[in-house]
């Protein structure tokens, strides 16, 4: 018997950390895909055009995410970097920025509101540089967009979600067994839960076992073995050659 594919979605009582587990991988692994495209280039924000450019070739149309300023020194955050804070570009009343420019910042509120997700719909917050990539990933891969950009404009990185065919994709099974082992690694995501979201949303069929789960990529396997907690113990890929 076949095992029925429920798709990924947010549903009500997900918590931030089950939305970012089930969605984040997804971007991540877009965010590499924009990484090999762009190097070292340093992308340059025109917040009255909505463009991002960064060079005569590289270009895109954006939307504006979120965007943090650095105000002081650590103290209450166990963090050992600088805290500042993040602001959700939906919250524009005082700003004033394009109403076109901050459409998908508006979905994100109201995902937040639909869903009581707290990190979506609350406008600022005390947070760190590094904890915002966290936020606009999760806004990335919840909106199915192509990569996020923290653009930095006078004093204020300012978070942008791209759209572009510019942005070539990656589906080969060696970048999906790495891109899922380094991000359930280096994020606080529950991996089993992460694994069966970044299978389900790269189009490829999952199947989950008691103590391991399957992602078939075409003739080819990734299995990951897991905790009783979920947690991964090992990976291993199968191929067809």
């Amino acid at each position: 018997m076949r095992d029925i594919q429920t798709p990924i979605e947010i549903e009500q009582g997900d918590n931030f950390k089950t939305v970012f587990s089930k969605f984040g991988c997804l971007a991540f692994d877009r965010q590499e895909n924009l990484s090999e495209l762009i190097g070292d280039l340093v992308g340059e924000l025109d917040l009255d055009s909505g463009v991002l450019k960064f060079n005569d070739e590289i270009e895109f149309p954006v939307q504006l995410l979120g965007f943090y300023k650095e105000f002081g020194s650590n103290e209450d955050l166990s963090e050992d970097e600088p805290v500042g804070q993040w602001s959700w570009c939906w919250d524009n009343d005082d700003i004033g920025f394009d109403e076109s420019l901050i459409e998908l910042a508006m979905k994100i509120k109201e995902i937040g509101d639909e869903f009581s997700i707290k990190e979506f719909n609350t406008p600022v917050f005390q947070t760190t540089f590094n904890n915002c990539h966290i936020w606009a990933m999760a806004a990335a891969g919840v909106l199915d967009l192509d990569a996020y950009y923290a653009a930095r404009v006078e004093n204020i990185d300012v978070f942008v979600g791209i759209k572009s065919d510019l942005i070539k994709r990656n589906d080969s099974v060696e970048k999906f067994r790495n891109t899922y082992a380094t991000f359930q690694k280096n994020f606080n995501v529950f991996p089993r839960l992460t694994f069966e979201g970044y299978t389900k949303l790269k189009g490829y069929i999952y199947k989950g076992r008691d103590e391991f789960s399957v992602a078939k990529i075409g003739d080819d396997r990734i299995i990951a073995g897991f905790t009783d907690r979920g947690n991964l113990t090992h990976i291993q890929m199968l191929t067809a050659d």
